[in-house]
């Protein structure tokens, strides 16, 4: 086990996850998402896509923070607190993304036997990336997971 995988456990350990983010490369929008808190709680492990990095993390750890409180979170939930000033929504990740955003959950499993929900917040508008009024740069930087992959990953 090198020094990267040893942090990984260390985390999960003192903190309940690992949180891993990913920039922004090409046409993928910069994420961060848990790794080890459907271990640590058996509540799905969290994605969020499109934001910076700071608030990324303190989503993934806030999500962290309120399971290992015994919140009950859940998919179709919306939930306020993550994004200062708007309520959000907690959506189910299709499995068909997995390969492509959560490598590090594939090894901790060792399978794709886990669950992730995505954060998914609205524009400042108030628009939701499924609705028209939305902006088509607003849709490819918060990409919806919720539904199959067009070429699984």
């Amino acid at each position: 086990m090198d020094a990267n995988d040893r942090k990984v456990f260390e985390n999960i350990e003192q903190y309940g996850c690992h949180v891993v983010h990913v920039l922004e490369e090409d046409d993928l929008p910069p994420f961060a998402y848990s790794v080890g808190i459907e271990k640590t709680t058996g509540v799905p492990e969290i994605v969020v896509i499109g934001l910076k990095q700071p608030l990324a993390h303190f989503i993934v750890n806030e999500h962290s923070r309120r399971v290992r409180n015994g919140e009950k979170l859940e998919a179709g939930m919306m939930v306020s607190g993550f994004v200062s000033g708007f309520d959000c929504q907690l959506r189910v990740v299709h499995p068909s993304h997995y390969r492509k955003y959560f490598g590090q959950n594939i090894w901790l499993y060792k399978s794709k036997n886990f669950r992730v929900l995505q954060l998914v917040y609205p524009t400042t508008d108030g628009a939701w990336a499924w609705e028209e009024t939305a902006s088509e740069y607003f849709r490819k930087r918060q990409p919806l997971l919720d539904v199959v992959a067009a070429i699984e990953a």
